[in-house]
């Protein structure tokens, strides 16, 4: 079966193609600027790279020339839309509802516009990417996979919030996590190449991208995770200030007279990084500290200092660690943050090896000294996989 995994976010689709008969990657490709006069469609396949400059109104639009690609008689990986045997799509929020991938009815659909309140930049146009895909392959089934949905075993002490009960009873306000797909993909991958299972493997994950998270993986199950009821908690990242005092908020309002417009696109889209030394991206925070930058150090010492407060916490919350894993384009391809995060945790049994950390990561490796009785995992991510495993697995 050939499966299409489609991620949609408000003016783009990122997609990919496998052929899951020995999960192969047919293709993949971004469309961007969705809206706009000249939207950027890149897709690569075989090899080949192919770029195009059109114009897309709207997403359904953006996906009828992604199938034009994929079909097209020069550049294209398959014959006709119809070899696609089903759509896998990412959704961000499935709050408490779901705990497991969905195959998309009608009660779905309406499930993830209800949750859009948890996640107004994501689920809306999650939704529009599932509405506009049925709409092109009405004849075969798509799967909703959520982020959310690895976290939902974190027992009631871990996911709920010190506010009054009835916020919970009536609003759902508690910790629900994200970066899920990626969190179960990884600790999967590092289990066996340990050569343990799973539900023996107690880890802690640490997923660093844009976006950043850690969970506390207890037997193969989530018990702990630092993002919240939003993405914004927990670990600094590119755009985003992690944690923070919250009557931090009220000190904008009342001393700067901030609205609650501008304190959302604060702290979601000028913080972190890029709040702190005007560089979202760890690339060109590197490059600011080899110049001396003083603002680019500090960032980076605060990045790496709240990765480690993690690694420490979550170490006691599963009293028994077998690795800590790095994943995702920073933890994967930034050996210093590496390095930095793990300096002093060697009475906890965690001591990386400087010379087997100096590379960027293709595939898995472990790090760790070998006096390390924890080992020092780096594990390449693959959501898109995860989710077209997930999605072959529900339609099976």
């Amino acid at each position: 079966m050939k499966i299409l995994v489609i991620n949609t976010g408000s003016s783009s689709i990122k997609y990919k193609l496998f052929d899951m008969r020995n999960e192969s990657l047919l293709a993949e490709g971004t469309v961007e600027r969705i809206g706009e006069k000249e939207c950027r469609l890149v897709q690569t396949a075989g090899g080949e790279r192919i770029e195009k400059t059109l114009e897309m109104s709207d997403h359904r639009k953006g996906l009828a020339d992604i199938i034009d690609l994929l079909t097209d008689a020069k550049h294209g990986v398959i014959r006709d839309r119809k070899e696609i045997g089903a759509v896998g799509h990412r959704v961000v929020h499935g709050g408490e509802l779901f705990s497991a991938p969905a195959v998309i009815d009608e009660s779905v659909s309406e499930a993830v516009r209800a949750n859009a309140h948890l996640a107004p930049l994501h689920n809306p146009h999650n939704l529009t990417g599932i509405e506009t895909a049925m709409s092109f392959f009405p004849d075969v089934p798509h799967v909703a996979v959520f982020d959310t949905a690895f976290h939902q075993t974190l027992p009631p002490h871990a996911f709920h919030y010190g506010l009054p009960y009835e916020f919970y009873e009536k609003h759902k306000v508690r910790r629900y996590g994200f970066h899920g797909t990626s969190h179960f993909y990884v600790a999967k991958e590092a289990a066996a190449f340990m050569g343990i299972g799973l539900d023996e493997a107690n880890l802690v994950v640490i997923h660093l991208g844009n976006g950043a998270s850690v969970t506390a993986i207890e037997n193969g199950r989530s018990v702990d995770t630092s993002m919240g009821m939003t993405p914004l908690e927990g670990l600094l990242m590119g755009t985003r200030c992690g944690e923070i005092d919250p009557d931090i908020t009220f000190y904008l309002v009342e001393n700067l007279g901030m609205t609650i417009e501008e304190i959302h696109n604060l702290m979601n889209k000028q913080s972190g990084l890029k709040g702190l030394c005007g560089k979202s991206d760890m690339r060109d925070v590197l490059d600011s500290v080899a110049r001396g930058d003083e603002k680019a150090k500090l960032a980076l010492n605060i990045y790496s200092y709240r990765i480690k407060k993690y690694i420490g916490a979550y170490y006691a919350v599963l009293g028994r660690v077998d690795a800590v894993v790095f994943t995702a384009g920073i933890g994967q391809n930034v050996p210093v943050i590496r390095e930095m995060a793990c300096a002093g945790l060697e009475r906890l049994g965690i001591r990386i090896d400087h010379d087997r950390n100096k590379e960027s990561v293709r595939q898995i490796v472990d790090v760790a000294a070998d006096s390390s009785p924890v080992r020092i995992l780096v594990v390449p991510t693959n959501e898109e996989l995860e989710i077209a495993r997930r999605t072959l697995d529900i339609v099976s």
